[in-house]
């Protein structure tokens, strides 16, 4: 089995890009660890200090899911599962072989995504439904009116409890463990996105052939800093990033977002 992973950089602190690679490094079932860095300046590269890592400057900015699609354009020639994962990110490298010999019992997983904790353990509700205009614009502008609490609640799977493997129509980013045999049928990031929403549209593709899926008995380490809700520059990309996906998928009228929302939240009440 060959495993690869791959983290995109742009001027992040040393200390925790430090943490994130060493997480990686720390299981011998990662073969290659791609660092692709989307930084206006190579300094990142003292961090390219292993064998195992490949390290690829790009002279722009060419955004999250074009700078891991570098990687995974590589990993797919020969790598059976591919890691992508958030520069902010930490955790056990045992999590790597239990999560590969989970998928590798179930064929019709695609994807899968650890429980996901801040540092100070709290759970991350980062297993959510396909959003609505209406969830994204609605949390983001009117989070403080009774009506849009409820609303993100049902979005943010607040009856699940992490307490057991959940088929999720919308996973995070932040750590993906994919198939690459799905990469190949799927494609990989959609480069009209420059940051947010990609991971979104990816899962979501992956959802139409294969099974999306929490495994919430392992845990990793996530800072998340939402720089979307603290700058105007990162908001702007954000709602453009929206605009762009429901113009993809469909706004108010989306059939295949309410039969997968619906059976997920079905899963869940099934099994309480």
């Amino acid at each position: 089995m060959t495993i690869t992973a791959s983290i995109v950089l742009y001027h992040n602190d040393i200390n925790e890009l430090e943490e994130a690679v060493s997480s990686c490094l720390s299981s011998p079932l990662i073969n290659t660890l791609y660092l692709i860095d989307n930084s206006a300046t190579d300094e990142l590269k003292q961090l390219a200090t292993d064998s195992r890592i490949q390290y690829i400057h790009n002279p722009t900015n060419i955004g999250f899911g074009a700078a891991h699609n570098i990687a995974i354009a590589k990993a797919i020639q020969h790598s059976h599962y591919h890691l992508v994962c958030n520069p902010d990110v930490s955790f056990d490298g045992n999590i790597i072989e239990t999560l590969s010999q989970f998928i590798e019992a179930d064929p019709t997983i695609g994807v899968v995504m650890p429980k996901v904790l801040y540092k100070n353990s709290e759970v991350q509700r980062l297993c959510k439904l396909l959003p609505s205009p209406l969830n994204l614009f609605g949390r983001r502008f009117a989070s403080a009116f009774r009506y849009f609490k409820h609303i993100d609640q049902q979005y943010e799977l607040n009856e699940y409890q992490y307490d057991r493997v959940l088929n999720v129509p919308c996973l995070s980013g932040c750590f993906m463990f994919i198939r690459t045999q799905i990469l190949k049928q799927v494609g990989s990031f959609d480069t009209r996105y420059f940051m947010y929403l990609e991971d979104v549209d990816l899962v979501r593709r992956i959802g139409q052939v294969s099974r999306t899926v929490c495994y919430p008995f392992v845990a990793i380490y996530h800072s998340y800093q939402k720089g979307s809700y603290s700058g105007k520059n990162l908001m702007f990309i954000h709602i453009l990033s929206a605009i762009k996906y429901f113009n993809k998928w469909g706004w108010f009228f989306d059939r295949e977002r309410e039969e997968r929302n619906q059976a997920s939240l079905k899963e869940i009440n099934d099994k309480r």
